[in-house]
């Protein structure tokens, strides 16, 4: 059966998972259903991509994932929560630890140290070590304490080395004063490891990390230029995109020259230089033309068509000789080298003062007529006004055309027309 046009584009609005695509994920769905294996874990067991399993799951199974953090609902209410940043323990690691920890934080296994505790439930010391410093700092507390007070201690500091702290200290002061800088950065600026600084900072400096996130959350959606947005990272080119384009920016700022030109200029792509422009300079392009513009906010670009300053350089002679000589357009824009409607179009926008008094008059009687037909014809119109002379004879006697002055005097002038009418009855003279 032939599919005819509508029901084609029905079926391109359907947008429902595709048969083939949940075959393909259909195991791996079931398994993060009914186990406490991580995504990670179970894309490598179905061998598919972790990415893409990830992006299935989210949007037709989001229901799947919120229960992993113990938000039950249904699938049709799952569509309205968000899936904001989960921060903290995993369900599948808080299960995989939670036995070892409470035996941490009791007096029954209090005379063994932290290592012998998690062989005993056959984890890793340092990976039992890691959790308990992360998320539950109070039981290494309670832990040392105790142990001290029974006299069983290790005798070993706790806390931060002083070869650590001394390590991180100017990248743990670098973050405090600039919540713009990501981890990474600061890292990559001081010299040290990332994965060492970020384990740095979520042992020792909890009250940091919490502040940095608060500073993310506000900044959602945030795109203002120069700021911070909800990844953490600031709004703003790269710097070899910067420096890339920097020569071509300033061309566009400075001069009336188009972007087109100052892409051949400076030899950078027409094309990467106008998606620059809009999304890192939308300031400059409206202000060339003239549209109001304020950062975060839509622009209007439905606002009357605005001329570049490279039209306005283009048409400035023309105009200056047009206001001293008084000449009619069509002859200043010859002189020029300009198109005549291209020059009225400007001079209407931009001069409509001058294009007034160089293209229409009003008359007596309210109308806008041509200035250079009016004065054309202003004689012949006031003979034909007050005499009973034809528009014929009038146009033979002033050397003009009779159908276009028939015309001009039945579309502007109809009460002169009456008047004529009235005049040759008076005279007995039939009307021609």
């Amino acid at each position: 059966m032939k599919t005819t046009g509508k029901d084609s584009k029905e079926s391109n609005r359907f947008r429902g998972v595709r048969p083939e695509t949940e075959e393909k994920y259909r195991r791996a769905i079931e398994m993060y259903a009914s186990t406490e294996l991580s995504g990670r874990e179970i894309c490598r067991i179905c061998e598919v991509t972790e990415s893409g399993f990830r992006c299935y799951l989210t949007k037709y199974h989001r229901e799947l994932v919120l229960a992993r953090y113990a938000i039950l609902c249904s699938k049709e209410e799952a569509g309205h929560i968000r899936l904001g940043q989960l921060r903290g323990q995993l369900p599948a690691t808080r299960a995989k630890y939670k036995d070892a920890i409470e035996a941490c934080g009791s007096m029954e296994h209090i005379k063994c140290n932290v290592s012998q505790i998690a062989r005993k439930f056959g984890l890793e010391g340092t990976n039992l070590g890691r959790q308990l410093r992360t998320h539950y700092p109070e039981i290494i507390e309670w832990r040392e304490k105790v142990r001290e007070w029974l006299g069983i201690g290790d005798g070993l500091l706790r806390g931060t080395r002083r070869a650590c702290k001394e390590q991180y200290a100017e990248a743990v002061k670098l973050l405090r004063h600039s919540p713009y800088v990501t981890v990474q950065e600061a890292a990559d600026s001081c010299g040290v490891s990332y994965t060492g600084l970020e384990q740095h900072l979520l042992y020792y400096h909890k009250e940091l990390v919490k502040r940095r996130i608060k500073i993310r959350e506000k900044a959602l959606r945030n795109q203002r230029k120069g700021e911070i947005t909800g990844r953490g990272t600031v709004h703003a080119p790269s710097r070899e995109t910067a420096d890339k384009y920097a020569e071509a920016v300033r061309l566009y700022s400075t001069t009336p020259m188009s972007a087109a030109q100052i892409a051949k200029k400076t030899g950078v792509s027409r094309k990467g230089f106008y998606e620059h422009l809009q999304r890192w300079h939308l300031d400059l392009i409206c202000r060339r033309k003239n549209i109001p513009y304020e950062e975060g906010q839509p622009v209007d670009w439905s606002k009357v068509r605005k001329y570049n300053p490279a039209t306005k350089a283009k048409y400035a002679e023309a105009i200056r000789r047009l206001k001293e000589s008084g000449l009619p357009t069509a002859r200043v824009a010859a002189e020029f080298g300009l198109q005549p409607e291209g020059f009225r179009s400007y001079l209407k926008e931009h001069e409509p003062e001058l294009y007034a008094r160089q293209g229409m008059v009003r008359t007596d009687t309210g109308g806008m007529v041509s200035r250079r037909s009016m004065e054309k014809y202003s004689e012949a119109i006031r003979l034909y006004a007050t005499t009973t002379e034809s528009v014929k004879s009038l146009a033979r006697r002033f050397g003009f055309n009779d159908c276009p002055f028939r015309q001009f005097i039945k579309r502007n002038f109809p009460e002169l027309v009456e008047r004529h009418k009235e005049l040759l009855r008076k005279e007995g003279i039939k009307d021609m």
